[in-house]
C-alpha cells in the first residue's frame, strides 16, 4: 500500500447540531405576535373612528367601513395568534384598505 501513514489529523466536518442563530420556533412565536397585535391595535383603531365618525355628520357608508374594516382586522387578529399569519397579513391589508376607503367617502 502506498498510502500516507501520517494521517493523524481528521477532517473538520461542521456539525449540524450547531444552533445558527436563528429558531424556528421563535420566529413563529413572534409572528404569531405581530399578527395578533396588529391586528388588535388596528381592531380598536376602527372601532374608535367608527364611534367618532357615527356621532358626527359623515354619511352612513363611513362609520360602516370603519366598523367593517375592524372585524375584518379583529378576524386577522385571531388568525394570528392560531398561526395562520400569511391569511392573518392578507385580512390586515383588506381591512386596512376598506377602512381608508370608507375615509374617502367623509
Amino acid at each position: 500500500m502506498s498510502g500516507r501513514t501520517d494521517s493523524d489529523a481528521e477532517p473538520v466536518i461542521a456539525e449540524a447540531d450547531e444552533p445558527d442563530g436563528h429558531d424556528d420556533v421563535s420566529e413563529a412565536r413572534r409572528a404569531r405576535w405581530t399578527a395578533a397585535g396588529t391586528g388588535a391595535l388596528l381592531c380598536l383603531a376602527g372601532c374608535a373612528a367608527a364611534l367618532l365618525r357615527l356621532t358626527g355628520s359623515a354619511p352612513a357608508l363611513v362609520p360602516a367601513a370603519y366598523a367593517l374594516g375592524a372585524a375584518v382586522c379583529a378576524l386577522a387578529a385571531v388568525l394570528g395568534a392560531r398561526g395562520r399569519t400569511r391569511r392573518a397579513l392578507w385580512l390586515l391589508v383588506a381591512g386596512t384598505a376598506v377602512m381608508a376607503l370608507g375615509d374617502q367617502f367623509d
